[in-house]
C-alpha cells in the first residue's frame, strides 16, 4: 500500500460533508493530513497558510503544546464525567476562568459542545427568565437580516440567512428581522466600525412598535456579522441597540462564536464596542478548535432569578449530555493559558492596522468591489459572474489552495481571518498570493 493510499480514504461516498458541494469535492479531494502553527499539510505533502483559523476558531494557531499536552493528561485521568446532578472539577475552573475575562457582570457561564448549540440555549434562557420573573407575555425573538446563528431550528428561525432556512418549513414562531446594516455604497472599503448607518438600529423601535415590546423576550445580533462576509456594525449601531433594549425591557444577546477570544484584539468584541450584552454567545476559539465546546455567559440577574423555589428542585431543564466535558474543559483551560503567556490578544490589536492596510492594498485588484477589515478579519467581495453566483469566489478559493494558501468564501466574499499568531511577513504571503490569483480569474 502506498502512501497516498494509506492517507486518502478509499471510499469517499460514506462521508456526507458539511457545507460542501460534495459531488465536486469528491471528484478533486482537498485532504489536510497533519497541521502546525500557522500551516496545514496536504496529503501529498504541500505547506497550506492558514489564512482562517480553521473555520474562525483556530485562534492560537495548530498543535499548540500546552493545548495537546493537557488533552493527552486529561484523557488518561478523567475520560468523561456526567454533567446532570454530577461534577468534575476542571469544569468549575474554567467557568470560573472565563468569567475574570469577560465584560464585567457576565458572572456565569453555561456549557455547550458548539456555536449553534449555544445559541439554543441562549434563545431558552431568554424565554425562560422572563417566565422566571412573572413575566411569560415576551416570548418574541427579533434576529437580523444577514445574521448567522448556526444551524439548528432556533438559530435558523432568528438567523437571516435565506439559504439556511429556505428548506426547512415555518420554523419557530414570534420570530422577526431587523435589517441588516450593509451599505457598501456609503461605507465602501471600510476599516474598522463603519461611518454611516447607527440610525439601522432604530429599525427595533419599528419593530417593537408592530408587536408591542412587552411581547419581546431579546435581540440577538452578531457584534460582526461573519459568515454573511464580514460586515462591520456602524459606529454607535450597538450602543443604540443596547440603550433600546433597557428603555424597553428587552435582553439583549451578542452571537460572538466568531468575534470572541482575541480576534477583534479584546477578549471579545463587546470589549471592542464597549457594549455589554446580557447574554454572551460563544465557542470556537474557547477550545483553539479542538475539542468542540460553547459557552454561554449571563448576566448575575438572569442567572439568580432562576435560584429560586425548593432547593433540590431542578432549575433550568436543559443541558447536553457534554456540557463541560472533561477533555474539553482542560483544552479551555489550557487554550486560555496559551493566549494570556503569549500575549495573542494584545498581539491581535497591535496587528490591526497591518492587517488593514495588507487587505486593502488589494483595492483595485481585477473584480474587487469592496474590502472590509476589522480586528484581524478581513473580507475580499468580488463582483459576480454574470448569471453565476458564487462561482468566481468559489475558484479563487480552489486556487488559493493549489497555491498554498487556506482562504474561505461566502457567496461572492472571500474571507480572511487568520490564527492571532500570524507574523507580518505571513500577512504579506496572503495579499502576495491572493493578488494574482484574483487577476487571473473570468
Amino acid at each position: 500500500m502506498n502512501e497516498q493510499s494509506r492517507i486518502i480514504p478509499n471510499n469517499l461516498e460514506a462521508f456526507w460533508m458539511p457545507f460542501s458541494a460534495n459531488r465536486q469535492f469528491k471528484q478533486a479531494p482537498r485532504m489536510f493530513v497533519a497541521a502546525k502553527d500557522m500551516h496545514y499539510t496536504t496529503a501529498d505533502g504541500r505547506q497550506v497558510l492558514d489564512g482562517t483559523a480553521g473555520l474562525w476558531c483556530v485562534n492560537a494557531g495548530h498543535c499548540r503544546p500546552k493545548i495537546t499536552e493537557a488533552i493527552q493528561a486529561q484523557a488518561a485521568e478523567l475520560d468523561y464525567a456526567p454533567a446532570f446532578q454530577m461534577g468534575h472539577p476542571k469544569a468549575f475552573e474554567l467557568a470560573s476562568r472565563l468569567t475574570t475575562i469577560a465584560p464585567a457582570g457576565l458572572d456565569h457561564v453555561f456549557f455547550t459542545n458548539s456555536g449553534s448549540e449555544s445559541v439554543e440555549t441562549a434563545l431558552k434562557i431568554a424565554l425562560a427568565y422572563h417566565r422566571a420573573k412573572g413575566d411569560g407575555a415576551r416570548f418574541r425573538l427579533i434576529g437580523r437580516e444577514r445574521g448567522y446563528h448556526g444551524v439548528n431550528f432556533g438559530g435558523i428561525s432568528v438567523g437571516g440567512i435565506v439559504g439556511n432556512r429556505k428548506m426547512f418549513g415555518t420554523l419557530l414562531t414570534g420570530v422577526d428581522h431587523m435589517r441588516h446594516t450593509h451599505d457598501p455604497e456609503r461605507n465602501g472599503y471600510s476599516r474598522g466600525a463603519t461611518e454611516y448607518g447607527a440610525e439601522l438600529a432604530d429599525d427595533l423601535l419599528r419593530i417593537a412598535t408592530l408587536h408591542d415590546p412587552s411581547t419581546i423576550a431579546a435581540v440577538i445580533v452578531e457584534p460582526v456579522a461573519g459568515s454573511t462576509g464580514v460586515l462591520p456594525p456602524p459606529q454607535g449601531y450597538l450602543k443604540r441597540l443596547r440603550e433600546i433594549c433597557d428603555q424597553h425591557g428587552i435582553l439583549l444577546i451578542f452571537d460572538e462564536v466568531i468575534t470572541g477570544y482575541g480576534r477583534m484584539g479584546t477578549a471579545f468584541a463587546a470589549d471592542y464596542f464597549g457594549v455589554t450584552p446580557d447574554i454572551m454567545i460563544t465557542a470556537k476559539g474557547l477550545t483553539n478548535g479542538v475539542i468542540p465546546m460553547g459557552a454561554v455567559f449571563v448576566k448575575d440577574t438572569i442567572y439568580e432569578a432562576f435560584m429560586s423555589g425548593p432547593e433540590h428542585m431542578i432549575e433550568f431543564a436543559h443541558g447536553y449530555t457534554y456540557s463541560g466535558n472533561p477533555i474539553a474543559a482542560a483544552a479551555g483551560l489550557a487554550t486560555l493559558e496559551t493566549y494570556r503567556e503569549e500575549g495573542l490578544f494584545e498581539r491581535a490589536k497591535a496587528l490591526e492596522p497591518i492587517w488593514a492596510d495588507a487587505i486593502h492594498s488589494l483595492k483595485g485588484t481585477r473584480h474587487v468591489i469592496d474590502i472590509r477589515t476589522i480586528g484581524l478579519i478581513g473580507a475580499i467581495e468580488l463582483e459576480p459572474l454574470a448569471g453565476e453566483p458564487t462561482k468566481r469566489a468559489f475558484s479563487a478559493f480552489v486556487r488559493a489552495f493549489e497555491d498554498g494558501l487556506l482562504i474561505r468564501t461566502t457567496g461572492d466574499i472571500i474571507a480572511l481571518s487568520p490564527p492571532l499568531m500570524i507574523s507580518e511577513a505571513q500577512i504579506g504571503e496572503i495579499v502576495e498570493t491572493l493578488k494574482p490569483i484574483l487577476d487571473g480569474l473570468d
